[in-house]
């Protein structure tokens, strides 16, 4: 479980400690900063609330805390949209359970079969993934299976992205900017972690990942949060070299905690010849991975 009181002080910590006092007009003081960043009052200050109930909040001890409060203390700790997402999550665990309700946290994740005929359909040019809580692998087409991780050799419990990027050699050689790759992903988790912070599936990726990789735990602790769902990445296929390929994530309506992510290049490019030429290869990308790599995440 990842405790909201842990989560809540550890987050506002390190938001106010990545701010410098003289960028929002404050004296920097007689004496010396002994930390980084802003104090406990100056946040309060810039918050307007006093300094005992920020304190309380930092420290996980305020049970209820009115929006007002927290949108008055993002303004001061300068949050992005998606922090702000992440703060309300873990600020309101009551207000979180009841919306949780309607299904089980760490209840079996289930693609829709029209979802998967719709993967179906695009496998013949676009690569596409359907990625769960905990940025479980859900469904793929064959495509999607191809361009990145051999996920039919891979038992179930180990298609899961941030298991793959942090554990598996083959996967890491994927990715020539493994760095921001690996923040992409730390991001994405945190934020689905402040989504369903009582996820059994979620704290048993981020336990794992937080005993077997330092990589992992040095990301993690800087709680950055930042949901990355579209962009461009480069990978190093090892049958048809590099692709740069454009993804974009889709939720779904019906399945909110899944989303569709596709992989597309330019009509013409470079790329786009080689992902044709990957979807018409007989095996998957990672044929020839060894079978202890392949295990390797469950050792």
């Amino acid at each position: 479980m990842l405790h909201a009181e842990i989560e809540i002080s550890s987050f506002l910590k390190a938001r106010r400690a990545a701010l410098d006092p003289a960028d929002l007009g404050l004296p920097g003081g007689i004496n010396r900063r002994r930390v980084r960043g802003l104090r406990r009052e100056e946040v309060a200050q810039l918050a307007g609330i006093s300094v005992d109930y920020y304190t309380r909040i930092e420290q996980g001890r305020a049970p209820a805390i009115s929006d007002s409060v927290l949108d008055a203390i993002a303004r001061a700790l300068r949050l992005s949209d998606g922090e702000v997402t992440y703060l309300r999550n873990i600020a309101v665990p009551r207000r979180r359970a009841a919306a949780d309700c309607c299904g089980v946290p760490g209840s079996g994740q289930t693609v829709r079969p029209e979802i998967q005929q719709l993967l179906d359909a695009m496998e013949s040019t676009v690569p596409a993934l359907v990625i769960g809580r905990g940025l479980d692998i859900l469904a793929w087409n064959t495509l999607g299976g191809r361009v990145a991780f051999d996920l039919e050799a891979l038992a179930p419990d180990r298609r899961n992205t941030a298991l793959l990027v942090f554990l598996d050699p083959v996967a890491r050689a994927l990715h020539p900017d493994w760095e921001g790759k690996a923040v992409e992903v730390v991001g994405n988790l945190r934020a689905d972690s402040g989504r369903h912070p009582d996820d059994p599936r979620i704290c048993e990726v981020v336990n794992e990942l937080l005993a077997r990789s330092t990589d992992f735990r040095r990301i993690w602790e800087t709680q950055s949060v930042h949901e990355c769902l579209r962009g461009t990445k480069r990978i190093l296929h090892p049958h048809v070299g590099e692709l740069q390929v454009t993804f974009e994530s889709f939720r779904l309506s019906t399945d909110p905690d899944q989303a569709l992510v596709t992989y597309t290049a330019p009509r013409g490019s470079e790329t786009e010849r080689r992902l044709r030429e990957l979807a018409r290869a007989g095996g998957p990308a990672a044929a020839a991975r060894p079978a202890q790599v392949a295990s390797a995440g469950a050792a």
